[in-house]
């Protein structure tokens, strides 16, 4: 067997201190679990009524923080399908032939029958070259993972994962939860944070435990509520952090607002149709993070999204049309609760139209 080169050691190297955040987070998650659970409840509590409630709602707020924490870190980013992969062919083809206007009728040829309506901010197939596959709509490529990531938010050192389409509804449980459990201790702590000031606390060490309690979870209060909330108004809004700073780009131009349903089907697209598992970290986002509906003012005219030229719109009652059947259907009831997918046969000149569009060119995203 080859020995391992310098590089290989500094990717090993590097996988071990994306681990360190974790493991603080889980100290910290251990500690604050003595201090509140032993030091705070058992030893500096006298009432016993106060010490059952407290005790019974701390583990549960506690039970689902780490339920949900786990998942956020271990729930694996998904990754494109097959279908967005170029062939064989296709590969050996680009790498043959010299960037040009070869490459475009390559990427012309494998996009055309894909469900993609993002471009490039110069109106191109959005194509990782790393990959070597066409991106789908909200796809990225992530620089810490090597990966392309489906409906890719951020990497987040804190989960050491990627927060994606497979685990995006997970991390937001994990804000959620994490913000509850800290406010929850601030205020059954606080009291006993004042006696300790006024010196109402027995001088043991239960008395220091139960201060820097209080500092840390007041502390964590403050920055998770500003993060859960602006992760809030993404989910309201269909944005992912990426898109937040740099919006989609359709073949009309930048919608910022490319993928907004409305507040109610916002929500259902990241939480699922069945409420009783909204508050639950087990996957109910609907879709296969490949496809989305979106609400296009403006048909994609070079996008054949229905077979045989066939062309269809949807119109919600908010007056937006919509691209027609995508590949896949999953989505689909999202942009009307009571209507199904109608296909009605077009023009047969538009699907020729597309064709004179402007040249495709290729996207190397990091």
């Amino acid at each position: 067997m080859a020995p391992s080169g310098p590089g290989s050691v500094r990717r090993r190297c590097r996988r071990v201190l994306y681990w360190i955040p974790v493991v603080f987070i889980s100290l910290l998650l251990g500690w604050s679990y003595y201090a509140y659970a032993i030091q705070l409840c058992i030893v500096s509590m006298e009432n016993v009524g106060e010490q059952v409630v407290c005790l019974i709602a701390y583990h549960l707020l506690f039970a689902m923080f780490v339920w949900s924490y786990w998942k956020t870190i271990f729930t694996l980013p998904m990754n494109p399908s097959k279908e967005f992969h170029l062939s064989y062919a296709e590969k050996e083809l680009l790498e043959r032939e010299p960037r040009g206007e070869a490459h475009q009728e390559v990427l012309r040829r494998a996009a055309k029958d894909l469900p993609i309506y993002t471009r490039t901010m110069s109106g191109a197939i959005r194509y990782c070259d790393r990959c070597q596959l066409i991106k789908p709509d909200r796809c990225h490529h992530c620089s810490v993972c090597d990966k392309c990531i489906l409906k890719m938010d951020h990497h987040c050192p804190w989960v050491n994962n990627c927060v994606g389409f497979s685990n995006y509804k997970f991390f937001l449980l994990f804000l959620a939860y994490s913000l509850l459990y800290c406010l929850f201790i601030a205020a059954t702590d606080l009291q006993y944070f004042i006696k300790f000031w006024t010196n109402g606390l027995p001088d043991t060490q239960a008395k220091f435990h139960i201060m820097f309690l209080f500092f840390a979870a007041a502390m964590f209060s403050v920055s998770l509520s500003s993060l859960f909330g602006y992760h809030c108004w993404l989910v309201s809004k269909n944005k992912s952090t990426l898109e937040a700073f740099r919006s989609p780009v359709f073949r009309h131009g930048t919608d910022k607002n490319g993928f907004s349903l409305g507040f109610s089907k916002n929500m259902r697209q990241v939480f699922g149709d069945e409420k009783k598992y909204w508050l639950l970290p087990v996957f109910s986002s609907l879709g296969d993070g490949c496809s989305f509906p979106t609400c296009l003012v403006n048909q994609d005219p070079e996008q054949p999204s229905t077979p045989a030229g066939m062309n269809s719109t949807l119109k919600t009652p908010e007056n937006h049309q919509f691209p027609a059947k995508p590949l896949r259907e999953s989505q689909s009831h999202l942009l009307t609760d009571s209507q199904s997918w109608t296909e009605n046969s077009a023009n047969p000149g538009k699907g020729k139209a597309g064709m004179s569009n402007p040249a495709l060119t290729m996207e190397n995203e990091t």
